[in-house]
């Protein structure tokens, strides 16, 4: 009845037997999901090995039994230090935490035909390159596959889990002697491949996969884009993110220091080999020592230890070097930010006082190849005036510290307003785009509409399924039309907690993220 390597999905998804777990055939194993009466779930499927600080090897065969009624281990994780109380997040501890983390999750509408091509949409979650899991974005997943399957327009979603923090991202010239590296995004392209090999028997197209993601996970999308010089084989057609676009990183020698130090706090400094030291060294020695690394809430901030950087293989070229070059594919995208993106991140340099304490951070932290007369349009272009500062447009409040506003502000353009912007301008005319800025819960204190607002909310679901349906977000959506973007007329579908979505055009700030695409083109993160 079962012929392998046909993925094949049986029982509750052809309504034989409603009361029994959705079955499906894995080549020579038996996988076991769950169904919540709308949707069945197949969690924790183990799509690749993650041999440590080398890539991922895919899984080409399964035999036995799977039970996929649970979450997988969560990948090693980074430890955060929260600053202030005002933070609006809480970092909930996963269920369980492995090395052996590479599996996958999907959500299939209940009564799916395998002949039935749906569309699929990839997630690749958050968590700046630090933390994140699948498990932790199962509520989200599941209202808007519960969501698609309302407005007739059924869609399965994956999401992946990959490797992130040092476990991922590891840098420094040993690593790129090896010509290996971005570990996390070979984890999720092999994901990707996974999908495409498999997912028909679902009832899914793979010729129909739109990746999306927030944060971290939106600038790896836009990163899996890049990879291999603008190459995507046709794994997916479609690009939506949230609060994130390509940074503009260096070479991967640029982590060097970081790496030194890892070697030296897991005693690996004598070694021949500190890579295979590392590579060998037990776990709990390893975590500790990533540990110290600076994290996203401290006082480096968004100029994190651990990212993506350019390898010479997965990340070919400086990503605004190769976005100029044009060597981007041509797909429909959408991409927007929230209003304050940089105030969550900005309360650990709360010793920041004075003008020459920013000027000293900025070149410090940011620019310390840079001189004095390079950064100068920086300090004019992000001043200290708190009115002119985020979170935008609360005048004199919420300076929770006399350079809070600016940092905020100079934080939240420089890692995601403008190289969205930069992206934007440079592929729209040649491919459909489409941009939004979310000024949601604007009133709340400090922080205004912060990093991720609006991936925690509904309301852009109904033109997201649009997008994976028919690569237009407005599709039968009611309501406000949502114009392309284009470098004469940047359009914004912009919304807020009052009044129905308006058009707004992407010209703010405009003078500074022009001295930020200068300093950042020189020098790379």
């Amino acid at each position: 009845m079962f012929k392998p390597p046909v993925l094949a999905v049986v029982l509750a998804t052809f309504g034989l037997a409603s009361a029994a777990p959705p079955i499906v055939r894995l080549d020579a194993a038996v996988v076991t999901g769950f169904s919540n009466g709308t949707i069945n779930k197949f969690l924790g499927i183990p799509f690749a090995e993650a041999p440590r600080f080398r890539l991922p090897r895919l899984t080409q065969s399964y035999i036995g039994h799977i039970n996929a009624t649970a979450f997988g281990p969560t990948c090693p994780q980074q430890l955060l230090t929260p600053t202030s109380p005002l933070i609006p997040f809480v970092v909930l501890p996963p269920s369980s935490i492995s090395e052996d983390c590479l599996s996958l999750n999907i959500y299939v509408p209940a009564g799916t035909s395998p002949s039935a091509k749906l569309p699929v949409a990839f997630w690749i979650y958050g968590g700046g390159f630090e933390i994140g899991s699948t498990e932790s974005s199962d509520a989200t997943i599941t209202r808007i596959v519960e969501r698609s399957v309302a407005l007739n327009l059924p869609m399965i979603q994956v999401s992946v889990n990959y490797r992130g923090s040092a476990y991922g991202f590891l840098a420094g010239k040993e690593v790129a002697k090896e010509r290996i590296g971005n570990f996390g995004l070979y984890d999720q392209r092999t994901g990707i491949e996974w999908v495409h090999k498999y997912i028909h028997a679902f009832g899914g197209d793979p010729t129909k996969v739109t990746l999306y993601g927030s944060s971290s996970g939106s600038i790896s999308v836009s990163l899996q884009m890049l990879a291999f010089g603008g190459q995507i084989k046709n794994l997916f057609r479609g690009a939506f993110m949230q609060s994130g676009a390509p940074i503009p990183v260096g070479p991967i020698e640029r982590g060097q220091v970081m790496y030194d130090q890892l070697v030296q706090d897991t005693g690996c400094a004598r070694a021949s080999s500190s890579l295979q030291c590392l590579r060998t060294v037990s776990f709990e020695a390893l975590a500790a020592a990533v540990n110290k690394s600076s994290n996203i809430f401290d006082y480096r901030a968004l100029n994190i230890a651990w990212l993506p950087r350019v390898d010479g293989v997965f990340l070919q070229d400086l990503p605004f070097a190769q976005i100029k070059a044009g060597k981007v594919p041509r797909i429909p995208i959408v991409s927007g930010n929230s209003d304050d993106e940089g105030t969550i991140f900005s309360f650990a340099q709360s010793n920041l006082t004075t003008d020459e304490d920013f000027r000293a951070y900025a070149k410090t932290i940011w620019f310390p190849a840079a001189s004095d007369v390079e950064l100068t349009p920086l300090w004019t272009s992000y001043p200290s005036v708190a009115s002119e500062g985020s979170p935008f447009g609360t005048g004199d409040l919420n300076q929770v510290y006399p350079q809070f506003k600016r940092i905020a502000a100079f934080q939240g353009d420089i890692v995601f307003q403008n190289p969205r912007r930069y992206f934007l301008h440079n592929i729209s005319g040649k491919q459909k785009v489409w941009s939004y800025l979310s000024k949601l819960l604007k009133s709340t204190p400090f922080v205004g509409s912060f990093h991720g607002t609006e991936a925690a909310v509904p309301f852009l679901d109904d033109y997201f399924i649009q997008f994976v349906t028919n690569l237009n977000p407005n599709t039968g959506v009611a309501g406000t039309v949502w114009p392309e973007y284009a470098s004469q007329s940047p359009n914004m579908l912009t919304f807020n907690d009052t009044s129905a979505p308006f058009i707004t055009q992407d010209t703010y700030r405009a003078a500074g993220m022009e001295v930020l695409t200068d300093l950042v083109v020189k020098y790379p993160l």
